[in-house]
Order: structure tokens, then sequence, then C-alpha cells
């Protein structure tokens, strides 16, 4: 398309520039055109059109520009056909939607998908809850009920109203929240569901933690999918329902070495083992009990979190070995990729050699 069909998109709420379009977009766009708010996709050789490119900063490829009501920013999530779909239908949905029936409820929680949590306010009064529809709203769903039956309070697990219910679908988890809905207390209670309650940790996760304040009981794992772990992920759930100022989470050794390294010695220290994270360079211990035992988990972690408490541990700090998004640190990839030019320059030099005596005597 030419640079100028960009300015005539200013009056659409969601407009996908494409510059050199991937193969998932190409996947998602129908879909998208599709939506009962339509998101308009286009491509742009940028390589044609260098002023466009140079317009909106762009210097790699692909790049995704989203223009909400004209308002250009990159788009940086994933680019999965399915999680780009449900991220751009969020970003054109209202900050909080009016519900007024059992099945526009229904419909709403159908239509967010997984990607997401959804918070639904029944009997809550719009103005509760704008703020927060407004500053969380490229990470969750929020909408109010205005009329609905006995039948979805059952189903919703709530006996009173007014009620803010919290649904974390990719994770099966759900919580209520009865107020007060002024001051701080409303806030924490969204600010923490938008997390799962114990947390996987993985390259997502990881960067969803670094918007939340507290620290992370790290269970570090074996294997987190066998059934001895699952049964302490149970056991971590509860902790965590009931010290709500700390964030409870788990990783595998198996599942993500790299990141793991930094928290216990993979020659001599014992697994399960409970940390304290900063989601920094430091961690904390506490000496004799950060070893899991077999027998009573829930014992072994209340005893963990009261040392914790009382303010008996060891600081660590990480150093050079600080788990990075891409689970190695940064220094060692440089470290490779200089490692990698010696390499070639050196093969290429010898390359040289070889071939000049063979040049001299043909002459």
């Amino acid at each position: 398309m030419p640079p100028m069909a960009v300015d005539k998109q200013r009056l659409l709420p969601l407009f996908v520039l494409a510059l050199v379009t991937p193969l998932q977009l190409d996947e998602a766009a129908p879909v998208l055109a599709g939506l009962s708010t339509p998101i308009v996709v286009a491509k742009v050789n940028a390589e044609k059109y260098k002023k466009l490119r140079s317009k909106y900063g762009v210097d790699g490829f692909p790049t995704l520009m989203l223009f909400d009501h004209g308002v250009p920013t990159e788009y940086t999530g994933s680019r999965k056909a399915g999680q780009l779909v449900e991220s751009l239908r969020n970003l054109v949905a209202p900050d909080v939607s009016v519900l007024t029936s059992d099945a526009a409820i229904k419909s709403f929680v159908q239509e967010a998908g997984v990607g997401f949590p959804l918070f639904i306010g029944f009997g809550v009064d719009e103005s509760s809850i704008a703020e927060y529809g407004a500053r969380y709203k490229k990470k969750a769903w929020f909408s109010t009920a205005k009329d609905f039956s006995e039948d979805l309070m059952a189903v919703y697990d709530f006996d009173k109203i007014p009620a803010l219910v919290s649904l974390n679908p990719k994770y099966n988890e759900q919580s209520v929240f009865y107020g007060p809905f002024e001051g701080t207390f409303l806030e924490d209670f969204i600010r923490q569901s938008l997390l799962p309650i114990t947390v996987p940790i993985n390259a997502e996760t990881v960067k969803m933690l670094k918007d939340d304040d507290r620290k992370v009981v790290l269970a570090v794992l074996q294997d987190d999918s066998d059934e001895t772990s699952m049964r302490l992920i149970k056991v971590l759930r509860s902790a965590a329902n009931a010290n709500h100022d700390l964030v409870f989470g788990y990783v595998g050794v198996n599942q993500w070495e790299e990141f793991t390294e930094p928290f216990h010695d993979s020659k001599s220290s014992q697994l399960p083992k409970l940390v304290v994270w900063d989601k920094d360079e430091e961690y904390e211990v506490v000496e004799g009990l950060e070893n899991l035992e077999e027998g009573d988990h829930g014992s072994q972690i209340s005893r963990f979190l009261e040392a914790y408490r009382a303010g008996r541990t060891i600081k660590k700090t990480f150093g050079r070995r600080f788990p990075t998004l891409l689970g190695v640190n940064a220094l060692y990839i440089l470290l490779l990729l200089v490692a990698v030019l010696v390499v070639l320059m050196f093969f290429s030099g010898q390359g040289k050699e070889v071939r000049q005596p063979t040049r001299a005597h043909q002459e």
C-alpha cells in the first residue's frame, strides 16, 4: 500500500501497519477484519517506502506499528496468530464493558479468550473500576454486570453484591473481592490478580513480574511437571492465598536450567529448594530451612516464611550469573559472538593464504 493510505486510517479505532509482514499476521488479518470493531491490517514494503520507515523510526524487520485512533506505537507482544488477535481485540475494546444480561456476560467471557485475566464487577458501579480499566487495559479485560441471575452467582461463587470477580482462564483460577472499593484495597486486588496465584516462571511471566513490586518466594524444582512437584505447587497455592504481600512462583531445572543455575549448585544442592528473590540480582535463603524434605511441605513452608519475616536470612547476589529473560547472561552472549567473529576472520585469512600461491603458480 502507498504511504498516503496510512493517514486515511486515522479515524479507525485501531490500524495495524506491517513493515515486512510475518506469516502469522497474514493468518490473523482476516479474523481481525471480521471483528465487531474491525481492525485493518496493511503491508508496506519498507525498502521501497524509505521515508515512511524513517518517519516512524523503524530500523528492524518485521515491525508492526499500531495506530490507536491515529496515535502510532510499536507492537511488541506475541506475533502468534491467536495471541495477536487476542491482544489487538483487547486494545479496541472499551476500558470497561457494561453487561446487561446473563447472555452478555457469557459472551464477554467467551470472546475474551484465555490470553488475559478478566474482571467482572457484579453490582459494582462502573466509575469504581474505570480508572483501573484504563490503566491496565493492555493486561486485562474489565466489565461491570448490571443484570444477572442467581445462577451466575453460583457459577462465579459469590453470595453478595457488590463483588468483583477475577478470572484467569489460562490458569483456571478464580477469586472474589467484596471490597472496600476505596483506597488501595481495590487496586491491590486487581494488580495481584493479573498474575496466577502460583506463577510458573518462564520468559513471559518474568516480564509480568517486572511490573509487580512484591518479592518472589521461588520454589526451585527438578521437574515442575512430575507428580511430587504438582503436590508441592498445590501447597504453595495455599501459602500464596494466605500471604498476599508476596508472589509465589516455581521453576523446574528440566524446564529452564539456565534460569535456575544461580539459585543452586547442581552438584551439591538438594531440591526442592525455597528462596526469596527480589527479581533483580539478590535473593535470600534461610539456612537449614531452604531445602524441603519429604513429608509435610505445608509446615516446612510455614517455618521458612516465619524465619524470612523474622529476618533470619542470608542475602546472596547473582553477580554475572543473573538470570536474564534469555536464560543466560548477556555478557556470555556477547563473548560468544566475539568468539564466532574471531573464528570467521581466522578461517577467512586462512583461505586467502591458500589461494595466493595457486594464483602465482598459474601466472
